[in-house]
């Protein structure tokens, strides 16, 4: 089997994943070659940490360089090569997404190109309704700082990139979606009773779908599974592994250690032995509405 793994479609992976698997697959065959990072970098006229972040799949690559890479390596099928290369050119398209770069910190770009292309998300919050979830109107509410009506042009495109990448859910390739959610997030009026209410409709429509399943815990044991929001993210590329995404006021962290990967995979056990089950989760749902 060739270094090259084309199991998934081109449509079914973004731009920010195919650089992560390029990335990995030049490591790969860097480190077979038994050459270092500093010998390759020194092939392509770059530096050591140009070479890591093309190996990190967190830059965009040049043909020229990815070429010269596999010649060093010793990578002489055309075939291979060819595979190595179109995959260059497929990881530099732009997403749907870069029509709104001028919104988005860089940080979350990239989070946004790797949800889209994730098999599985597993997210924790604390706080608010997840992103995937939500309303327009409560997201809105939450984008304008609790005042929509002073909402401007920028503000209201920001409601409409959270409800563009809501698609993923309901696409041909959807992922599995299960999260885990703070009985508080239920009660905290954002946007009114109004907007609130409507949101709920929307978590009891969402989670008869397949693909996503949802837990509320309990007032009386919240707060011990975690210390706040996070989500897993999973591919079906082997050649990936999990990512682990948390957000904080100045940027976003993206934890890929084992270890890291495990502390927040126990955390999510424990979180889900903690709520209450799907179906009872459905009946908290329907209380929660009846009592605002």
């Amino acid at each position: 089997m060739g270094m090259i793994d084309d199991r998934r479609s081109e449509a079914a992976t973004g731009p920010t994943v195919r650089r992560l698997i390029l990335g990995t697959q030049l490591r790969r065959l860097r480190e077979r070659a038994e050459i270092t990072r500093a010998s390759a970098a020194y092939s392509i006229r770059g530096s050591e940490s140009k070479l890591s972040r093309m190996e990190s799949g967190r830059v965009g690559f040049k043909e020229r360089d990815v070429a010269d890479l596999l010649t060093l390596y010793g990578v002489t099928d055309e075939e291979e090569r060819q595979k190595v290369l179109n995959l260059v050119e497929q990881s530099n398209v732009q997403g749907w997404w870069h029509a709104y770069s001028d919104l988005m910190p860089k940080w979350f770009e990239d989070y946004v190109g790797l949800e889209e292309s994730a098999s599985q998300i597993k997210a924790y919050e604390n706080q608010f309704v997840p992103g995937l979830l939500q309303t327009e109107d409560y997201a809105l509410a939450i984008a304008s700082r609790g005042r929509p009506e002073n909402a401007d042009r920028d503000t209201e495109r920001k409601v409409h990139l959270r409800m563009q990448r809501q698609k993923v859910l309901l696409g041909q390739s959807a992922p599995k979606l299960w999260v885990v959610i703070d009985e508080s997030v239920l009660y905290r009026r954002i946007g009114g009773v109004r907007v609130l209410r409507a949101q709920l409709d929307h978590l009891l429509e969402m989670t008869t779908l397949p693909n996503i399943t949802a837990q509320v815990v309990p007032y009386q044991t919240s707060g011990y599974g975690a210390e706040g929001a996070f989500t897993l993210l999973r591919f079906g590329e082997q050649e990936l592994s999990d990512i682990v995404y948390v957000e904080h006021l100045a940027g976003a962290l993206y934890l890929e250690k084992p270890e890291e990967i495990e502390i927040y995979s126990r955390a999510l056990d424990r979180l889900a032995v903690e709520a209450e089950t799907p179906a009872r989760t459905r009946q908290t749902l329907l209380k929660a509405r009846e009592d605002i």
